[in-house]
């Protein structure tokens, strides 16, 4: 499958091991991510709150050079995958943002005729590339590892992978079908506190103890995640949080391409899984183990 992709800001700096295990394993997964030349910053959340017209423009512009492509677009980032999502969304409903992203396009000498389809990575994983062939890939199941199902607030609101609901399910079966056991995680869709780790701190990490408790109650192993922002709040700041609040967490976070990866037989810097601030040699170890028994039965 032949996708237009954007990859967003953080995959070249933050998120380095995200964009390291989309690319190992993209090849076995058939599908052609062609990063779109000369792409802009979406805005982010932050555009979209200061200035919502302004962020419909620079997304705006990403989706007119996708246009021209003809494929999908695809991003790995929920907010990135919000902002297009809202875009297409709010150009088709109100024609006075049409008539304002219009123009400033049209200053550039551009035009978008809002009718490029945009997907998160997860979605075409799950519903292109589909669970059955991905069962098939499976090299070393990940048995035993329980994995705390991070979706985040953003990939299922407003309009999000599954037709907005609060009980996605799309991770969950794509851990099941690596060999993982998706726990119990009811906080799956609530919110890490996004930027206001920057902002208003203390707020944030009260948000990610409450998440890091929810997975540790749950007896999980790991926490999957599918955002980049998500996965700095929760793993980089992890020891501060237990500073503050007295707790003993340990907990690997990492992205759901990274846990792929590993099934489907791939070594752990491929996958950037040494990149992590907990480490992730426990969740290595046991892929290995896994692969080894699955080789002798």
């Amino acid at each position: 499958m032949k996708c237009t992709y954007y990859p967003g800001c953080s995959q070249h700096s933050t998120a380095r091991g995200y964009e390291e295990s989309i690319q190992t394993v993209a090849k076995p997964l058939d599908l052609e991510l062609e990063t779109l030349d000369d792409w802009n910053c979406c805005g982010a959340t932050a555009y979209m709150s200061v200035n919502e017209v302004l962020s419909f423009c620079l997304t705006a512009r990403n989706l007119s050079l996708a246009a021209k492509a003809g494929h999908p677009v695809v991003t790995p980032c929920n907010a990135c995958f919000t902002n297009l999502r809202k875009t297409n969304a709010y150009m088709a409903e109100f024609p006075e943002v049409k008539a304002k992203v219009d123009e400033a396009l049209g200053a550039g000498g551009m035009a978008y005729d809002g009718k490029t389809p945009t997907k998160h990575l997860l979605q075409v994983i799950v519903e292109d590339v589909g669970l059955e062939k991905i069962r098939g890939l499976v090299k070393r199941p990940l048995a035993g590892l329980r994995v705390a199902p991070y979706y985040g607030c953003q990939i299922v609101r407003p309009l999000g992978i599954e037709g907005g609901t609060d009980n996605p399910m799309m991770l969950d079966h794509l851990l099941e079908a690596l060999g993982a056991t998706p726990t119990h995680f009811p906080m799956k869709t609530t919110c890490c506190g996004g930027s206001l780790m920057g902002t208003q701190e203390d707020v944030a990490l009260r948000l990610c103890r409450n998440l890091l408790l929810c997975a540790e109650q749950a007896k999980a192993d790991c926490i999957a995640v599918t955002c980049s922002l998500c996965q700095m709040n929760l793993d980089a700041y992890q020891q501060r949080i237990n500073s503050n609040y007295g707790t003993h967490f340990n907990f690997p976070i990492v992205y759901f391409t990274q846990l792929m990866g590993l099934a489907l037989g791939f070594e752990e810097r491929q996958l950037g899984l040494q990149r992590g601030v907990v480490p992730t040699s426990s969740l290595v170890r046991r892929g290995a183990t896994a692969g080894a028994k699955e080789a002798s039965s």
